[in-house]
């Protein structure tokens, strides 16, 4: 069973009724319910728990971690970023969701400004699958469509992904590369735009399904991590003795 740890912020909901009446549980806990129910072994973790909720053990026993952050991005310790990244390097797999890609992990990760165009006039927008083949897109039609969300414009500053699992068109004409995956070390992440506080995305069945197959896919493969450093020859190595 995989491990699934879901990080939230937990801001909006505490200090915004209109927020907290879409998600009176918080984002973490909408998140962490439905992978339950796909037979997950989901945990939750806030910024204002010691430790932001991921010490050192919750790191070790996370398979992948579920990330969503917006208004408190600074306020995350490089102490407990430097932690996130060496775990993502060992293997431990990453879905970094919505405002989330300014995090201090995800841009650490792509070594890039991750800035994008935005707009917030709950405006329909329109997820067309570029990839149909690809696992974390099983069980998706051609495309998704939400009444209202957030939007992301072009162009998003990340590196070029490596696989492009989503393209999201929105109402107001816009487009945004809205589902890409990357690996970096053994880790492997999966960036989903998807998911404004404002609006009830993640009770989107669709929705669900594509988070569901995302953390699948990022699930550590199961080898051991290379050892890196000064290496002794495996054969004997015949030399030349120069005079």
């Amino acid at each position: 069973m995989v491990k699934v740890t879901v990080w939230n912020e937990y801001r909006h909901e505490r200090n915004d009724d209109k927020i907290a009446a879409v998600y009176p549980e918080g984002i973490h806990n909408q998140i962490a319910g439905f992978l339950k129910e796909a037979g997950m072994d989901a945990t939750t973790a806030t910024l204002d728990e010691p430790e932001h909720g991921l010490t050192e053990e919750v790191l070790n026993n996370t398979d992948v971690l579920v990330w969503w952050g917006h208004i408190a991005h600074k306020e995350v310790s490089d102490e407990i970023v430097d932690r996130v990244h060496r775990r993502v390097l060992q293997g431990m797999g990453l879905v970094v969701l919505h405002s989330g890609h300014m995090s201090k992990i995800f841009m650490k990760l792509m070594g890039t400004t991750c800035d994008l165009k935005w707009r917030d006039v709950g405006e329909k927008e329109r997820l067309w699958v570029m990839n149909p083949s690809h696992p974390i897109a099983e069980g998706i039609g051609e495309y998704i469509e939400l009444d209202q969300e957030e939007m992301y414009g072009t162009h998003f500053d990340v590196p070029a992904p490596e696989e492009l699992i989503f393209v999201g068109w929105f109402e107001g004409g816009n487009v945004f590369p809205s589902g890409c995956t990357y690996r970096r070390g053994n880790g492997k992440i999966f960036y989903f735009q998807p998911g404004h506080e404002a609006y009830p995305t993640y009770y989107h069945p669709e929705i669900q399904s594509v988070i569901v197959n995302g953390v699948q896919w990022a699930e550590p493969t199961k080898r051991a991590y290379p050892v890196y450093g000064n290496s002794k020859e495996l054969e004997t190595i015949k030399r030349e003795v120069l005079l």
